[in-house]
């Protein structure tokens, strides 16, 4: 009976790209399954049609009257297009989203079945909380929990093969009232963040009312063939492939990236495309990546809130839509080792209500000194809390990437430069302590001719920093590729606002003194330079000389998560998002809790099928060969050959013995490990002990041995997919 593997290799012969009707234009089919403001107008009264629109421009709330005659309409366009069910789709601490189907059917008294949706049923449902992440907020036989509709995003009808369903984008609370998800946090950091930015704007502009934080992602994934991914319990298991010898070809060519798309995959790409499309999501570009397997897709920016939704949908609509074409979409921060992992480069930014992009240099000196504020504030923001920044990407996967030559490292700096380097030096060494006429002459001259209105060539790429301005944007290239971008976009708009807050009282008791805005903002500027510069790196973040220069400079270097993760309990944390409205310092102690759950309990599945693996799928196939060579030297020696006919075979059987040793004292040694682990009752100290006792001790050193094998053990016998096939046979 041939392997699964080998059945799965040669299955491959007879796939083929998946045909697609591509005659639609993007435009006629872009938002078909979304209830946009201009199908409302269709489906709704002017009385319901002003509610809503009023919620989603203004946030105000929906009256419950209202709300019947706007979940009358939504369900009229739903059953226009064939759908039967409902559900409030919302995104748990779980990492995915979900979402519980209710059918429009009902009876009424009199026995009669109708079809309804009123709008209760549109603004809140009560699903089943017990069985998501509370961090002890929540006892598991308390289970009653809230989803809260979310009108600031659009419902949105999800296609599954021939089935439909009303989607009703919602927030999560517990019945006390705690946010139990990813999306209520981050509404509530965008409108500490619009509030904060409104108010250092009316320096400017008076006319500004309203500040969006806007988001474009980019979403790097890897796609392999289904037969071989299912061959790999590993990659069904936890994502990753925890064992795979680096074939003897990997990216080393870096003929891969930016090249011509495989057929099958490009089918795949048009087909989750198109799907993504009729579900809003403004989907821009598709390319290889550097890695074998690797591919990238972005979209228009959006308003954060939203991209952060599209973004949750993209991911389950890759997972669906490559099945369909028998591949599997591989959203992991690290799947392969010894190639390029995979991120989710969040490119951020500010908008006005006025139409300007407050990280966009203007045409006058006064747009300018606007940009230079939030430029400034941001690079302050980011040195203050780089501790917050970090925690917000923290997790098992993202710690196989970050730092791996590849990827940022987990020092967060800064880079902007060198163009406006020199313009942040220039206001910081050329003006004194005190205010004069040099103040005006930067205001008025020196600081229009400093900065064109376009950045976009002026200073190079740095794909090696964290955190990197790119002309109008600051991109958080840290992000990892699984996460959901909600969590560190609420940690970026956060002290974004608390930096925003702090920048306007100190200018405001400088002007109370008398000096004149400009200069108390262009002073306060100063002083923000020289107080956050420590954080600005221009050079290779992949580099040990980088990692002493951020010692000295006493940069935080948080290489693991459970650590990482103590920057939610300090003081400084518990002030940020408390004083900000955004999480109560209970809601932020549970997040802390969840995310070393989560670290765990992802840990402990990785150790416990390297274990399973090596029992079932390692060691036997080493046994049979190491069986083969002994019969071999033995075979040798009956026909009376000597020592030198047999010396390859004994050198390869001592080789193969003493890794299949190893292998099994490492194994019985993790086993240990984790039952000391897991006696542990205090969730910081077991995610500790997983960190360093299992993963740090014993993970590098099985796979060593076991990647070994791979390579000494005849292929014919070896039962896992190797690297050499999973990442180049399509």
């Amino acid at each position: 009976m041939e392997s699964l593997r080998v059945s799965a290799i040669n299955d491959l012969s007879t796939k083929s790209p998946v045909i697609l009707d591509g005659s639609a234009k993007i435009t006629a089919i872009f938002q078909e399954n979304v209830f946009t403001t201009r199908t409302a107008r269709e489906f709704l009264s002017d009385e319901a049609y002003k509610s809503l629109a009023g919620s989603i421009k203004g946030g105000k709330k929906i009256d419950r009257a209202v709300a019947n005659q706007i979940a009358a309409g939504l369900r009229q366009w739903a059953e226009l297009k064939g759908v039967t069910h409902y559900t409030h789709w919302f995104q748990p601490l779980t990492g995915s989203s979900a979402e519980k189907h209710d059918s429009f059917f009902a009876i009424k008294g009199d026995g009669t079945a109708i079809e309804q949706f009123e709008g209760d049923a549109l603004i809140q449902q009560e699903p089943d909380a017990s069985s998501f992440p509370s961090g002890g907020i929540r006892a598991t036989f308390e289970a009653r929990g809230y989803t809260a509709w979310d009108p600031s995003s659009p419902p949105f009808i999800m296609e599954i093969e021939t089935g439909k369903t009303l989607c009703i984008p919602t927030i999560f609370v517990s019945y006390t009232g705690e946010t139990l998800d990813y999306k209520a946090p981050l509404l509530k950091s965008l409108e500490a963040m619009n509030k904060a930015a409104v108010d250092v704007c009316n320096y400017f502009d008076k006319n500004v009312t309203k500040v969006i934080g806007t988001l474009g992602w980019e979403q790097e994934y890897f796609v392999i063939d289904e037969a071989l991914a299912n061959a790999r319990p590993d990659l069904v298991m936890s994502g990753r492939t925890v064992f795979g010898h680096p074939p003897a070809k990997g990216q080393q060519l870096e003929d891969h990236y930016f090249g011509s798309i495989p057929e099958r995959i490009y089918a795949f790409m048009r087909d989750y495309e198109t799907e993504c499309y009729k579900l809003g999501i403004p989907l821009k570009t598709r390319h290889n990546e550097v890695a074998p397997s690797q591919f990238e897709c972005a979209p228009i920016f959006e308003e954060i809130s939203l991209a952060v939704d599209h973004n949750t949908l993209l991911m389950d609509i890759m997972d669906r839509v490559a099945r369909r074409h028998k591949l599997r979409a591989l959203l992991h921060e690290k799947p392969f080792a010894g190639i390029n992992g995979s991120g989710k480069h969040n490119n951020w930014s500010m908008s006005t209500d006025t139409g300007v992009n407050l990280l966009a240099p203007g045409k006058t000196p006064k747009t300018n000194l606007m940009f230079l504020t939030f430029f400034v504030n941001t690079i302050k923001a980011v040195h203050d809390y780089a501790d917050v920044l970090r925690a917000s990407i923290a997790s098992s996967g993202n710690d196989h990437r970050l730092g791996a030559n590849e990827a940022p490292p987990a020092i967060i700096s800064v880079f902007i430069g060198e163009y406006l380097t020199k313009v942040l030096e220039d206001i910081k060494q050329r003006v004194g302590t005190k205010f004069d006429e040099q103040d005006e002459a930067i205001l008025k001259l020196d600081l229009h001719r400093s900065i064109p209105e376009l950045l976009l060539d002026n200073t190079d790429r740095n794909r090696t920093s964290p955190f990197a301005f790119t002309g109008n944007k600051f991109e958080f290239r840290a992000v990892g590729s699984a996460a959901n971008c909600a969590n560190a976009m609420t940690a970026l708009n956060t002290i974004m606002a608390e930096t925003l807050k702090n920048f306007k009282k100190e200018v405001d008791a400088l002007i109370e003194k008398g000096e004149k805005k400009e200069i108390a903002i262009m002073h306060v500027i100063r002083e923000y330079i020289v107080s956050g510069e420590k954080v600005l790196f221009e050079g290779n973040n992949y580099s040990d000389e980088w990692e002493a220069e951020a010692k000295k400079r006493g940069l935080p270097n948080v290489k693991t998560t459970p650590l990482a993760l103590d920057a939610l309990l300090t003081e400084k944390a518990k002030h940020l998002y408390e004083s900000n409205n955004v999480l109560t310092h209970i809601e932020l102690e549970a997040r802390h809790e969840i995310e070393l759950e989560k670290y765990v309990k992802k840990v402990q599945i990785e150790a416990r099928i390297m274990g399973e693996l090596c029992t079932s799928h390692i060691l036997p196939p080493a046994f049979k060969y190491q069986n083969t060579l002994i019969q071999n030297i033995i075979g040798i020696k009956e026909i009376g050959l000597k020592e030198p006919a047999f010396s390859n075979q004994k050198q390869i059987l001592e080789k193969i013995s003493e890794h299949i040793s190893q292998i099994s004292e490492q194994v019985s040694k993790m086993i240990e490990a984790r039952k000391k682990a897991n006696a542990l009752t205090d969730t910081r100290a077991k995610a500790i002990a997983y960190c360093d006792d299992i993963k740090g001790a014993f993970f590098d050193q099985i796979r060593y041995h076991v990647d070994k094998l791979e390579v000494l053990v005849d292929d014919s016998e070896w039962l896992l997919p190797k690297y050499r096939e999973i990442l180049f046979l399509r």
